[in-house]
């Protein structure tokens, strides 16, 4: 009896510590508002943005508000739960409060706004629903890429929060830049507002990279073309990660801009047109040997970084803040070592971009989520993203290690002292990654598309061909990696056509077919390599 008494009281400790010492957080009940966000962010951002909002807003209006953070999952998780929701909530307005028929054409023009052949009957619904408090139940979209914002904008589920009319000393160049370095930072209709900054680099493992016979680390995203790298380099989906696909927008800019820029400052159309198509087919062959290179392709971004510093992998493609998260942790875990890992940005490769934060359509508590984007604009609530914790103003346990958005931060040097990165500045590089939008603002999906079956999909058979090409002798190296890289099936004309048509097509089977296709060319491509390369061809 004694024997089962206590294994009885274990059971109980067991299962009641984690309810002991999870800490305080108030309930809704308890609260006098209530504020819905969905967040890709982490529990360290929600923690920490949880407790400086809260003492925020009580001192500013008097009262307690409870934060409910919605997870969903990524920002391409968010969106599709952003997009179901909405259409659902208008479907039943248009349908049993309008009574007016529900077809495709409403459904599309509720998911990505008016096009220019639209009906009267799309028309009129599109205008139904841009006066209407059609919802999802949710007051915030926090976090994500410029470009998730831009299609919730350009599908009219993003409200200007009116922010700029209450604060209009913030929006300057000195403060908060419409754009830096060809980036958008903020909405020109106010729809959203960046929040802090996000860059693109490599994560690698010097440990690691001393086992392979590397004596320098990587400094460039070509750098990871070595075949030294093969099944080391960690690597997240861009169909599944809108950052990372940003990444890769980022090879590609660097790509064109090494192609565009010997032809000085006033090419002819058709010169800059040769130039653009030849940077697209050099990255997307240096994407596809990084692909050979990949361990994996992750769903989520995450897993790289953590794979690096657990020396699973030794380097890979990561969000800045996800790189010096790892250097956080390693420095906290091997006080020792805390040099173990380290962390490039590509100089003239990798551009800077914002999380942003926008209120929602139909929000059920607008005043608060208006309330919580002046605080994440304000000072007080961009200190969080770079002061270590304890510091005045700072987080209260955990440094974010991200870069605020506000440019004025950078300029108060009392606080440098106090910062997780004291010499990181956004606003002063040495050489930026100038980004054109205008170069690759339709190529965003089609390339997400493209490196899917290039490298993902066909991932067995491209490995096999790679492996096969490194212990080739020449010629027949040389013969196998011009097959291997021979995209021509996807250049720029293959992409703006054919794959942009398949992947607007709102038949499936036609997308399933150019999958198909694609993946087809691109294995025959990969085995006929390795037959070539071992000496079979």
């Amino acid at each position: 009896m004694l024997k089962r008494g206590i294994i009885v009281l274990a059971l109980v400790v067991i299962l009641a510590l984690p309810f002991v010492l999870r800490p305080h957080r108030e309930a809704p009940g308890q609260a006098d508002d209530t504020l819905v966000m969905v967040s890709p962010h982490n529990e360290a951002i929600r923690h920490e943005f949880s407790i400086g909002f809260r003492r925020w807003y009580k001192a500013k209006t008097g009262r307690s508000v409870f934060l409910d953070w919605r997870n969903v999952g990524g920002t391409s998780d968010i969106a599709r739960y952003l997009d179901g929701q909405y259409v659902a909530s208008f479907e039943n307005i248009w349908t049993n409060k309008l009574n007016k028929p529900w077809d495709a054409e409403i459904q599309a023009v509720i998911q990505k706004g008016l096009p220019k052949d639209a009906s009267d009957l799309a028309k009129e619904a599109r205008a139904a629903f841009m006066a209407s408090e059609a919802g999802c139940g949710i007051d915030l979209f926090f976090g994500g890429g410029p470009f998730d914002f831009e299609q919730q904008a350009r599908a009219g589920r993003l409200i200007d929060p009116g922010i700029r009319r209450q604060h209009p000393e913030w929006f300057t160049e000195d403060s908060f830049p419409a754009t830096f370095a060809g980036e958008p930072f903020r909405d020109a209709e106010d729809r959203w507002f960046g929040t802090v900054l996000s860059s693109y680099g490599i994560l690698y493992n010097k440990d690691a990279l001393a086992k392979l016979g590397f004596d320098h680390p990587p400094e460039q995203w070509a750098d990871l073309e070595d075949p030294r790298y093969v099944g080391e380099v960690g690597l997240c989906d861009p169909t599944q990660s809108g950052s990372i696909a940003q990444a890769f927008i980022n090879v590609i800019q660097q790509q064109m801009h090494f192609q565009v820029d010997p032809l000085g400052t006033a090419p002819t159309p058709e010169a800059t047109h040769a130039a653009l198509a030849k940077g697209w087919i050099n990255a997307l062959q240096l994407l596809q040997i990084v692909g050979a290179n990949a361990r994996y392709f992750t769903d989520t971004s995450q897993k790289p970084p953590i794979d690096v510093a657990d020396g699973n992998c030794a380097a890979g493609m990561c969000i800045d803040f996800y790189g010096r998260e790892q250097q956080e942790a390693v420095k906290n875990r091997t006080p020792g070592r805390p040099e173990r890992l380290g962390y490039a940005s590509p100089e003239g490769g990798a551009a800077y971009s914002v999380d942003p934060i926008a209120l929602l359509r139909g929000a059920p508590h607008p005043e608060v989520a208006k309330a919580f984007i002046e605080y994440v604009l304000s000072i007080e609530g961009q200190k969080l993203w770079n002061l270590e914790p304890g510091t005045p103003g700072g987080p209260e346990e955990f440094a974010l290690r991200r870069l605020p958005v506000r440019r004025d931060f950078y300029t108060h040097a009392e606080w440098r002292s106090l910062r997780s990165d004291p010499d990181e500045n956004p606003y002063f590089q040495k050489k930026p990654l100038l980004f054109i939008d205008a170069w690759t603002s339709d190529l965003y999906s089609p390339m997400r598309f493209i490196i899917r079956v290039m490298t993902e999909d066909t991932h067995q058979e491209l490995t096999s061909a790679w492996r096969a090409i490194i212990k080739a002798p020449e010629p027949a190296r040389s013969r196998a990696l011009a097959v291997l890289q021979d995209v021509s099936c996807v250049d720029l004309e293959q992409t703006r056509s054919r794959v942009k048509k398949g992947l607007g097509s709102k038949n499936l089977v036609e997308q399933v077919s150019l999958a198909r296709d694609l993946g087809d060319t691109f294995r025959g491509n990969y085995q006929r390599a390795q037959r070539i390369a071992e000496g079979r061809e």
